[in-house]
């Protein structure tokens, strides 16, 4: 379809960002401090600004080989369709490994790519924004998709072919954009529908609507999936599972030697190219880094003043300003609720056995396992407490994000629980992950700061201090 009349010509998103990742897919793997400098420099502000996060020397071999990965992630999209391929859509909580696993097929995952235009391209996303708005979009929809998807609609861009759906019940302002954008440029859309019934009923219906859309999808794409191509896509999943608890367990030591950023850079690598070998080598590369870092003694920060567990999702406006900035101040990014995907081995055994494991991934993802669960206020509490426990987090952190009204119902019940059953205090803050003219990065940073010194480091200075007379007494 074309694009809309009257919408302001130019590039659109996939378009700008496969043009940009193409030329980092050319940088060195290693490159020194002058020649990251030069590179920082020869590029806009904004696309500047998000440079200078991920090529700190700290993090920036680890950094350089994701962003390679997710370049090869836009070049298969992109150059899809002039090989015959279909580019199907998928929402970040849907398995991309199940797309991987056609010849003739390829996934891009929408939120990512929203993430990719608030960091990658000059103006952070918000002129897709607005032309998501000028086409009558409501602005109480997320952000998340609506950025990408309001380029895909107003722009020469590339479009999909297909969409998946599963997070109706989940995220039902991913869902409806989604149904608006299938409807709108005249493509299927594959729902998987996931019922609030945790039970073994609702198990099975789960598998029953899975499987009904790998019937769809085989038949759209034209091919059915091969059992050994499955089977080679699967051990790249198990493998990038073992690298993922590696880092969970280098999480637990105290100070964290995990940089604040690699925690996107993990479930950046789940969403977009999860069962392919660079999947594994980024995950690898986290983790031996990770590692190196534990062992060196050469830690992110100098000093661990806060472990902060995300209870929700992170802010992807600046990285520089939040990721790095939390850091450099002591305050570890231990996880947020995009970390709760807890990949389980899958056998390998035969198609229907692999099929199984990936169905019961994809209905256990996260969010779709925490807001699409029967009850979500315990889901959330039971798998935010786990981590916060793993991770020996002393406080919570809630990005309250503009779309996802159904989480400000529950959270004052999460905090509650978080206090109570660990005695991490929570703090509640208000803005939008991907558009960064609602609250300014450094509203964010003052709230941050304020909580964990005012509240997090007195409660810890007065623990250390009766465990100390408690010592003295005897």
């Amino acid at each position: 379809m074309p694009a809309v009349v009257g919408a302001p010509a130019g590039p659109g998103l996939i378009n700008r960002s496969h043009d940009l990742f193409k030329i980092v897919m050319r940088v060195p793997d290693e490159i020194s401090d002058a020649e990251a400098r030069g590179i920082i420099n020869a590029m806009p502000p904004d696309i500047a600004d998000t440079l200078e996060a991920v090529l700190a020397p700290r993090v920036r071999y680890a950094s350089i080989v994701f962003l390679k990965m997710l370049g090869q992630w836009l070049v298969n999209a992109k150059e899809a369709k002039a090989s015959g391929k279909k580019v199907i859509l998928v929402p970040f909580n849907f398995v991309p490994e199940f797309v991987h696993a056609f010849e003739n097929a390829v996934p891009i995952t929408s939120e990512f790519l929203t993430t990719v235009a608030g960091n990658a391209t000059q103006g952070k996303g918000h002129r897709y924004w607005d032309e998501a708005m000028g086409l009558g979009i409501p602005d109480h929809l997320c952000s998340a998709s609506t950025i990408e998807l309001g380029s895909m609609l107003g722009r020469d861009d590339l479009e999909a072919d297909a969409i998946i759906s599963c997070t109706a019940g989940a995220c039902d302002a991913n869902a409806k954009i989604h149904e608006f954008v299938a409807n709108y440029l005249g493509i299927p859309q594959f729902i998987v529908e996931k019922p609030v019934d945790d039970s073994e009923r609702g198990i099975e219906a789960y598998k029953k609507s899975f499987f009904r859309m790998v019937d769809q999808v085989q038949e759209f794409v034209g091919e059915e999936i091969k059992e050994e191509r499955l089977r080679k896509v699967i051990e790249y999943c198990n493998r990038a599972a073992e690298l993922h608890y590696q880092i969970w367990e280098l999480k637990k030591n105290i100070p964290c030697p995990v940089p604040n950023l690699y925690n996107m850079w993990i479930y950046g690598t789940r969403f977009t190219m999860w069962g392919r070998p660079e999947a594994v080598r980024t995950m690898q590369v986290l983790a031996d880094d990770s590692r190196k870092k534990l062992e060196s003694g050469e830690y992110p920060a100098p000093e661990e003043l806060a472990r902060c567990g995300w209870l929700y999702t992170g802010y992807y406006i600046d990285f520089g300003g939040f990721y790095n900035w939390m850091e450099e101040q002591g305050y570890s990014y231990l996880f947020d609720v995009l970390d709760l995907f807890f990949p389980e081995p899958i056998s390998t055994e035969n198609k229907q056995v692999m099929l199984e494991g990936m169905c019961e991934a994809a209905r256990t993802f996260t969010m779709t396992r925490q807001m699409g669960a029967e009850s979500m206020s315990v889901a959330w509490i039971e798998d935010a407490i786990h981590m916060a426990k793993e991770m020996n987090t002393n406080c919570g952190i809630y990005c309250g994000h503009h779309a996802c009204k159904q989480t400000w119902s529950v959270i004052s019940i999460v905090q509650k629980e978080l206090m109570d059953r660990i005695g991490a205090p929570t703090l509640a803050l208000q803005g939008d992950a991907w558009l960064s003219g609602v609250t300014p990065m450094s509203s964010l940073q003052a709230d941050i700061d304020e909580f964990i010194r005012n509240v997090v480091v007195k409660k810890k200075k007065s623990k250390e201090k009766k465990i100390r007379s408690r010592g003295g007494a005897k």
